[in-house]
């Protein structure tokens, strides 16, 4: 078995190969130099200041040696031959598989120009973390492209580290993609609380510099952001082009069937993983939880499994003192219904529906409650039923 990929769904794909009575060959294939860590951490804890880089290491060294693997770290894949069953790396090997875990994940989004100019960063990996902690540290001003997870994030830190912050986005509020309207709103309001300068409706036109750093960011609505910091977190895109010849169907990532199965032999796990979900069609999920889920199911499809691959999907962000945990679909399109709050601690729980039924649900500062509101999404409970008065509510 050869897992490409040596973060959380690839390492969780081997440790779950293993631990289904798997005893031949496997093979870990990591780009990155380093042993598999988390990634939530670094717009967080990292950038805060407040764990140390070891403390992202997903598995104590003891651990990882009894997985009994071979480990080939700071290698990519170049390419696949799926009829050969043949991967080649980039030190020019060639490794022969019978079943094949693809676990790349995404890189990030970069703007058209100005990415050569110091000053000016992505975030992925944990050097990226430890570059922009470095820079916000030396910085007075930082202008962030895009208010996702990401960027909404690492503003929240910024601020807490004292720095002037303006958050740039094209659409209305932060993560309305991710939590719709509402929440959205809510974010906008705590962001502008702790003194973030927020640009929603906006869109980047250039970097400007002197010297080679950068010194602002101009919007397309004549306005001019000085920084002597930005960071680009404007999205990722799977990273599938080393399968550019694979034969495999790259629509967005790599497709799968219900099994996480991409071919014969071949799974897909993670970031770039497009599966054909039970209940909630077609996707493509970007979050940590997803990732182990996925790297065990796609471990099983291998080893002979028939069982779809049907997860509630989970994710959570931490901004500020505020802790938001979501399940199942939570954008922009159907209803959405407030179903517990607290006016003096803006503490809420929500729900949302599609078709008459519940597919997602959200928690503002209320972590007991987010697991009760998983049984409704779990169940699709028809959404009047949901919304009527009841211990989870």
């Amino acid at each position: 078995m050869v897992v490409v990929g040596a973060s959380a769904a690839g390492l969780t794909a081997a440790e779950t190969l293993r631990r289904k009575g798997f005893t031949g060959a496997l093979t870990m294939v990591g780009e990155e130099p380093r042993l598999p860590y988390d990634r939530p951490p670094l717009s967080k804890q990292i950038l805060r200041g407040s764990w140390e880089p070891n403390r992202v290491a997903l598995r104590r060294h003891d651990a990882l040696t009894t997985l009994g693997a071979d480990w080939l770290l700071g290698i990519a894949a170049t390419t696949l031959d799926t009829d050969a069953r043949t991967l080649t790396l980039s030190n020019g090997r060639v490794l022969a598989y019978d079943g094949l875990v693809i676990a790349t994940g995404v890189t990030p989004r970069a703007l058209p120009a100005g990415h050569e100019l110091g000053g000016v960063h992505l975030l992925r990996t944990l050097d990226d973390a430890l570059a922009l902690r470095d820079g916000l540290l030396a910085a007075t001003s930082v202008a962030i492209v895009g208010a996702g997870f990401l960027g909404s994030e690492v503003a929240a830190v910024a601020r807490e580290l004292g720095l002037n912050v303006t958050l740039i986005d094209p659409l209305p509020a932060p993560m309305i993609r991710q939590f719709g309207d509402h929440v959205a709103q809510r974010l906008a309001e705590l962001h502008i609380q702790h003194g973030v300068q927020l640009r929603p409706g906006t869109a980047v036109t250039g970097l400007t510099s002197r010297d080679g750093r950068v010194t602002g960011v101009d919007l397309d609505n004549g306005v001019h952001v000085p920084a002597d910091l930005v960071l680009v977190a404007i999205g990722s895109i799977p990273a599938v082009g080393w399968l550019a010849d694979s034969g495999l169907n790259l629509g967005d990532g790599v497709q799968c069937d219900q099994r996480c199965q991409a071919a014969p032999g071949v799974v897909a796990a993670g970031d770039l993983a497009s599966w054909q979900h039970p209940h909630f069609g077609r996707m493509r999920v970007e979050h940590r939880m997803n990732a182990t889920e996925q790297g065990a199911a796609a471990a099983e499809t291998l080893l002979g499994a028939a069982t779809p691959f049907a997860p509630v999907p989970y994710f959570w962000t931490d901004q500020y003192d505020v802790k938001i945990q979501a399940y199942g679909l939570t954008g922009r399109d159907g209803e959405f219904h407030i179903i517990a709050e607290d006016p003096t601690t803006h503490q809420f729980a929500a729900l949302y529906s599609t078709d008459g039924r519940v597919t997602g649900a959200v928690t503002w500062n209320l972590p007991p409650q987010a697991r009760g509101l998983r049984r409704h999404v779990a169940e699709r409970t028809p959404w009047r039923q949901a919304l009527q008065p009841g211990p989870s509510s």
